[in-house]
C-alpha cells in the first residue's frame, strides 16, 4: 500500500474503477516554478499517458510571465516551428488532489521527442542531474523548503481588477507566532494543511509571520526530488484553495516595501548509510560538524555569487534583501543566527544548514540544485567556509553582500565558469536569457512609482 495520498497504479485503477478519480493533472513547472499542463480523462490516462505519456509545446520553455513566445532563445523559436517535448509522468508523484474534486496528480519529467533524453534545460531535469553527481557518491540529501506568503482578503479576480492597488491584507497588525490572528484565518489555514496531509505531504505547524497578513505552513522534510515537488504541489494548492475561498495568497518576494519579503529558507543535510553525514566531532565554532558538514558549507557560500538567479528569479526577489528586514543580505554563516545568510541549526541527526537566501518565488527545483551543486563542489574541492560570524551580520559592514539586481545577478551567473561547467554551457545560456527578458521587460516598463513621483514634479 502507498503512503497516505499517493496511489499507486493499481490503487488509481480501482479508485478510477469506483468512480472516484475522473480527472489527472498530467503536469510540470515552467521556468518560474508555475504548473503547467493538462487535465486528463482517468480512463485515457490509464489507457494511454502512463505507458506513452503526452505531448506539449516546447515554446513553454520560451515563454514570459504573460505567455509571450520570446524571440532569441536556441532551444525554441519561430524558424524552428515550435515543435513539442514529451510529458513522461513520474508516478512515485502520482497523488490524490485533495482540494480538487475527483481528482489527481502527477509530475512529469519532461523528454526530447527525438533523442527521449530528459531535456537538460528543464528545472526538473537539471535538480535530477545533480542527484546523479550525489548518488555516485553513495550519499542522499535531504531537504526542507519554509515557504511564507501573504493572506488576502480580496479574490485573486478582485485584486485584477483593482490593478492589485489598496489590497487588504487578512491580519490588521503584526502577528508573528499569534495564535488569535491565527485563529481568525484559521477555516483557510487548516482547509490546506487537511488538503495537503491528504494529498501525500506530512504537516509540521503553521503560524502567524512577521507581516501584515502574512503566514507560514511547514511541511516535514524529505529527500531533495520529492521535497522539490512537494514544495510545488503546496504552492498550487494553497492558491486553488484561496482562489474556491474567494481570497488569494501571493507568494511574492516582497509583496510591501514597507513589510516583511516572504523567503523559502532552504534546510539541507546529506545522508549516508541512513546516518546524517554532517555529523562529526570536529569543532567549528560552536558546532560540531565532520569535514563533509565543513566543505559543503564552504562550497554553498562561495558560490551564492555564481548561481544567485536560481534563488532569486524575478525583479521582485531583490526588494526583499533589506538590512534589519529578517532577509540575508551578507554572506556569512552562524550558528541559530537569523541575521545570517547560513544559519547551522540542529545537532546529532538533526544537524542541517539553512540558506536564508531564496525568497518563496524560487523555482524549487533549480534552488534545489545550486544549493546542491554549490555544496558538491565544495566537498570536492574541500572548499573551507569562512570564520563563524558572532553578532549582527546587518551591521557587518566589511562581509560580503548577496547580489541586489537581478541585472547584477543575472551579468554574474552568465560569466560564472562554475555555472557552466556545472549545469551545462547551454542552460546557463537559456537561463541568462530567460532572466535577461525578465529584467528587459521592468526597465521598459512604467511604473506606478514613476508616474506618482514625476507626473507633476519633473
Amino acid at each position: 500500500m502507498s503512503k497516505r495520498g499517493f496511489l499507486t497504479q493499481e490503487e488509481l485503477t480501482v479508485k478510477i474503477g469506483e468512480g472516484l478519480i475522473e480527472t489527472i493533472v498530467v503536469a510540470f513547472t515552467d521556468h518560474y516554478g508555475r504548473l503547467m499542463g493538462k487535465r486528463v480523462d482517468a480512463d485515457y490516462f490509464l489507457d494511454s499517458v502512463i505507458k506513452s505519456g503526452t505531448h506539449g509545446c516546447n515554446y513553454l520553455l520560451t515563454t514570459d510571465m504573460a505567455m509571450e513566445p520570446v524571440p532569441g532563445y536556441k532551444y525554441a523559436n519561430w524558424e524552428l516551428g515550435y515543435g513539442d517535448f514529451h510529458l513522461v509522468p513520474d508516478l512515485r508523484t502520482l497523488r490524490i488532489a485533495d482540494w480538487l474534486e475527483k481528482t489527481a496528480l502527477v509530475i512529469c519529467d519532461l523528454h526530447n521527442e527525438k533523442s527521449h533524453a530528459m531535456e537538460s534545460i528543464g528545472p526538473r531535469s537539471i535538480l535530477k542531474k545533480q542527484l546523479q553527481t550525489l548518488e555516485a557518491d553513495g550519499l542522499q540529501c535531504f531537504a526542507a523548503s519554509e515557504l511564507e506568503y501573504y493572506l488576502l482578503e480580496n479574490s485573486y479576480k478582485q485584486a485584477f481588477q483593482q490593478g492589485y492597488q489598496n489590497l487588504t491584507p487578512a491580519g490588521y497588525y503584526l502577528e508573528d507566532y499569534h495564535i488569535m490572528q491565527g485563529t481568525r484565518n484559521e477555516k483557510y489555514t487548516s482547509a490546506v494543511r487537511r488538503h495537503l496531509k491528504n494529498s501525500g505531504i506530512d504537516i509540521e505547524t503553521s503560524k502567524g509571520e512577521w507581516g501584515l497578513g502574512q503566514h507560514e505552513l511547514n511541511v516535514k522534510f524529505a529527500e531533495v526530488l520529492p521535497m522539490a515537488d512537494n514544495h510545488v504541489v503546496y504552492k498550487q494548492c494553497l492558491k486553488e484553495v484561496a482562489d474556491a475561498m474567494g481570497v488569494s495568497v501571493t507568494f511574492m518576494a516582497k509583496f510591501q516595501s514597507d513589510q516583511a519579503g516572504s523567503s523559502s529558507h532552504i534546510h539541507m543535510s546529506l545522508w549516508k548509510d541512513g546516518q546524517n553525514a554532517f555529523v562529526g566531532d570536529q569543532e567549528f565554532g560552536p558546532v560540531k560538524g565532520s569535514d563533509l558538514f565543513r566543505w559543503f558549507l564552504g562550497g554553498w557560500i562561495k558560490h551564492v555569487p555564481d548561481v544567485m538567479p536560481f534563488y532569486a528569479p524575478t525583479i521582485n526577489s531583490y526588494k526583499r534583501f533589506v538590512d534589519g528586514s529578517w532577509a540575508p543580505t551578507r554572506l556569512a554563516w552562524s550558528y541559530d543566527n537569523r541575521t545570517a545568510g547560513f544559519r547551522v541549526v540542529g545537532s546529532g541527526a538533526s544537524l542541517r544548514i539553512e540558506c536564508r537566501i531564496p525568497g518563496a518565488d524560487c523555482n524549487p527545483y533549480l534552488a534545489f540544485a545550486a544549493s546542491l551543486a554549490s555544496g558538491l563542489d565544495g566537498i570536492k574541492n574541500k572548499i573551507e567556509p569562512p570564520e563563524c560570524f558572532i553578532g549582527d551580520i546587518y551591521a557587518a559592514a566589511h562581509l560580503p553582500r548577496v547580489p541586489y539586481t537581478l541585472a547584477e545577478a543575472t551579468t554574474l551567473f552568465e560569466n560564472s565558469e562554475f555555472a557552466k561547467s556545472t549545469f551545462g554551457t547551454e542552460v546557463v545560456e537559456h537561463y541568462s536569457h530567460f532572466f535577461k527578458t525578465e529584467q528587459r521587460a521592468y526597465d521598459t516598463s512604467v511604473t506606478d512609482w514613476e508616474r506618482k513621483r514625476y507626473f507633476e514634479q519633473i
